[in-house]
């Protein structure tokens, strides 16, 4: 009886360790791959470099900008141009703008990603708004800026080389954290957009 006992007092043991493990891998989980996208470009998500890996080229390509809104949350969101045609290898910054529609404070959070997916490994992002809360209060607007660059190599890689348009593509979704706001209520007569790079009317 006492060897049974032991035996099933090592099982247990091991089956809760392995049960433990598990657990900490799925916390473990999402920020490692976030982490392996944002390195590796995959999946859409476009890499985060620093400024010294640019290497400037006479090639050029067309990079759209998109921007899309949870229903559950009252903003505004457009980006400052629509579209722009930059040299591959050329640190280029463009402006979005985020406006609270509703009558209390939110806080947005904004999540990204690259189309076509096989371009996002040459996107690259130095600087940008993306995971970052943005708390704004009744009827406050934001401009919020994303530095970034085409690396020349995709006119090289066979799989990316037809590629003439890339587009960025963001939404905004309100932040889990914000548990204690009201729910949105609609501006009746929200202030104009200002500033040199506001969003042009669609």
């Amino acid at each position: 009886m006492s060897k049974a006992r032991s035996r099933n007092g090592k099982t247990a043991i091991v089956l809760f360790s392995i049960a433990g493990g598990m657990v900490g891998l799925a916390f473990a989980s999402v920020p490692l791959y976030q982490l392996f996208c944002q390195v590796t470009g995959y999946g859409g998500t476009p890499k985060i470099v620093s400024e010294s890996m640019v290497t400037p080229s006479a090639k050029t390509i067309a990079v759209r900008f998109d921007a899309n809104v949870n229903p559950a949350l009252a903003w505004e969101f457009k980006p400052g141009q629509k579209e722009i045609t930059v040299n591959a290898g050329v640190p280029t910054r463009i402006v979005y703008w985020a406006r609270n529609m509703a009558k209390t404070t939110i806080t947005g959070t904004a999540t990204f990603n690259i189309t076509p997916y096989k371009a996002a490994q040459y996107f690259s992002k130095i600087d940008c708004f993306c995971f970052t809360e943005q708390r704004l209060t009744p009827g406050e607007e934001a401009s919020l800026g994303v530095e970034f660059f085409v690396d020349p190599e995709i006119f090289n890689d066979p799989n990316t080389r037809e590629v003439k348009t890339i587009t960025l593509s963001y939404t905004f979704f309100r932040s889990p954290d914000d548990k204690g706001a009201e729910p949105a209520k609609q501006v009746q007569a929200p202030a104009r957009l200002t500033g040199q790079d506001r969003p042009a009317k669609s």
